[in-house]
């Protein structure tokens, strides 16, 4: 871990467009159901002090032991999903969405409030959150953005899996996908994140899944919450995409990756200056590599 960490430094000169630290102007709540629990929860978004951080806080739970801060040292579980949990054992789940629209928003502080242990799905994409937060508004706070610059070339391999953070002046991600249905197949995407680049290129891609798995999904208790309202679903032929609107993108699929990826990466706790490059990696490999 060391070896890595001094790899990374934190940098003030960001590349971003803002270069003070940023949070919402009034709070902000929705409610929907979780992906995999399948609960009903509510989640609102508060703005926070400069400093403070993404912190997510179960309301539903007493005690000081609710606060669970959104940083990679927390992750517990990358079953299809980011699962965050702290010391005390209390979760919050799949997160990877709305922390992806936060970084797309270049939202540093953000107090979360959520009444149960996953955030909401709602419709499997980033673009509902992203709505919540230009509702809300975005203030500029009297204290330097920071981020975290990286110096040399961090990689993670996993057999076909790999995860690489590289130089670069400002924040870029590629991913390659393969899959043997034929509905998906290879599939590769580039993107120079800034702002408003997320918006239109990457923020309504949906999650996705495969007919075929969803009763195994369930019954090891993920995908409970899962619908045709929420996700891209594939059938058992591998040919052919189930929902009746199609596809938002027409390479939808890799691009919920990075979507992804976004979101994960974004738990390093700052934004990075760097590029980052995916070849069939999921959460596991991303948060090893902030590792």
């Amino acid at each position: 871990m060391n070896q890595i960490v001094s790899h990374l430094r934190p940098d003030t000169k960001s590349s971003s467009d803002s270069m003070r630290q940023r949070t919402l102007k009034t709070a902000i709540g929705c409610t929907g159901i979780g992906l995999h629990s399948g609960a009903k929860v509510t989640m609102v978004l508060h703005p926070a002090e400069a400093g403070t951080g993404i912190v997510f806080r179960r309301v539903d739970i007493a005690g000081g032991g609710a606060a669970v801060p959104a940083l990679w040292s927390s992750v517990g579980d990358t079953r299809m999903n980011t699962c965050l949990k702290n010391e005390a054992g209390v979760v919050v789940g799949t997160v990877e969405h709305l922390m992806s629209a936060l970084a797309g928003m270049q939202i540093d502080n953000c107090l979360i409030e959520i009444n149960g242990p996953e955030v909401p799905v709602m419709d499997g994409s980033a673009a509902p959150f992203l709505f919540l937060i230009e509702c809300a508004g975005v203030v500029e706070q009297d204290a330097p953005r920071q981020a975290i610059r990286i110096l040399k070339r961090v990689v993670i391999k996993d057999g076909e899996r790999m995860a690489s953070l590289t130089p670069s002046s400002g924040f870029s991600v590629r991913f390659e996908i393969d899959f043997g249905a034929s509905a998906i197949s290879r599939q590769e995407f580039f993107v120079n994140l800034s702002r408003g680049t997320f918006k239109a290129e990457v923020s309504r891609a949906r999650t996705f899944g495969f007919e075929q798995e969803v009763a195994m999904l369930r019954a090891h208790g993920l995908a409970r919450g899962g619908s045709l309202d929420n996700a891209v679903v594939i059938d058992s032929t591998g040919t052919k995409v189930l929902n009746d609107d199609g596809l938002r993108y027409t390479d939808e699929f890799v691009r919920h990756k990075v979507l992804d990826a976004v979101g994960d990466l974004y738990l390093a706790g700052a934004p990075l200056l760097g590029h980052y490059h995916g070849v069939r990696a999921g959460h596991a490999v991303t948060n090893q590599l902030l590792r």
